[in-house]
């Protein structure tokens, strides 16, 4: 039986809700938090380039927050309607939005594509790719399924009510991805080309950081912090990106070479990523 308008457009902008809340939930669980992989991890020739790596997951999360804006509108342009709403038909196409994004995810990025894995440095990526499939792809498509066959008697609200509730959802999810990295995880910080080294390093002592690594550009560099939040004062010191974590195996870090005690790295167009000296001294 074809659904009216209204609920049809209420229906897709749940399920485009979900997709979005799916990809934020990758993006900050899996680039940021466990720093698993970054969404191009799996392309090898490009696998120790930070800063395309980076680029990559910020125009990812930038998607997500197209997708968003989209489920969002398809809800508020109907928000004023004075059919009642199922909360269960809500939630279910929410949830089968959330499942559907894992499943296509799985699919494509981790089977067709190669893109990345779940888990890139596991001697057994696929065990993790089906976990990650089954606990967050096919349950919440099951969930969704299990709520649409609920009878139709069940609980209904106000549209405005619902949407705003799936809006305060999604629209925290986005937050979580913009909020600062845990105190002591390396973030990646990215400088212009013209910034010179020694007033990068100044900016970055003045943010109570320490440098990990820098690439060969010298304008991409792997920074931990004391203070998550001193990391933005690096916005004024000219820095164009601050946050987002590098993934396991993102970044070749070289301790051969390292100078002498106090001497952090060696910069230039031939160079080569490397570690302080202390944490050189460290892992031998």
């Amino acid at each position: 039986m074809s659904l009216p308008h209204t609920q049809r457009s209420r229906l897709i902008g749940c399920f485009v809700l979900g997709v979005s809340i799916g990809g934020f939930f990758d993006g900050i669980l899996l680039h940021q938090i466990l720093q698993w992989h970054h969404l191009l991890s799996g392309i090898a020739n490009r696998t120790a380039d930070l800063r395309f790596q980076v680029m990559a997951d910020g125009v990812f999360h930038l998607a997500m927050y197209v997708l968003l804006l989209v489920g969002l509108g398809l809800l508020w342009r109907q928000r004023s309607g004075n059919s009642q709403f199922a909360a269960a038909t809500a939630m279910a196409w929410t949830f089968m939005g959330f499942g559907a994004w894992h499943l296509l995810d799985a699919l494509l990025s981790h089977w067709l594509l190669g893109l990345h894995r779940i888990k890139m440095d596991s001697p057994n990526p696929l065990f993790w790719d089906l976990l990650w499939l089954a606990v967050f792809g096919i349950g919440p498509l099951s969930l969704g399924w299990r709520f649409l066959k609920r009878p139709p008697s069940g609980h209904r609200s106000r549209p405005a009510v619902l949407v705003m509730g799936l809006s305060a959802v999604a629209i925290g999810a986005a937050g979580a991805s913009l909020l600062p990295a845990a105190r002591g995880t390396p973030q990646a910080v990215l400088f212009g080309e013209d910034t010179p080294e020694s007033e990068i390093m100044r900016a970055i002592a003045t943010a109570s950081g320490s440098v990990v690594s820098t690439d060969s550009s010298g304008t991409m560099w792997v920074v931990r912090f004391e203070s998550a939040i001193l990391a933005y004062q690096l916005y004024r010191s000219g820095a164009i990106m601050v946050g987002g974590a590098p993934a396991a195996g993102c970044l070749t870090l070289h301790c051969s070479g390292c100078g002498p005690a106090g001497s952090t790295f060696l910069a230039g167009p031939t160079a080569t990523p490397r570690l302080p000296a202390a944490v050189c001294k460290e892992r031998s």
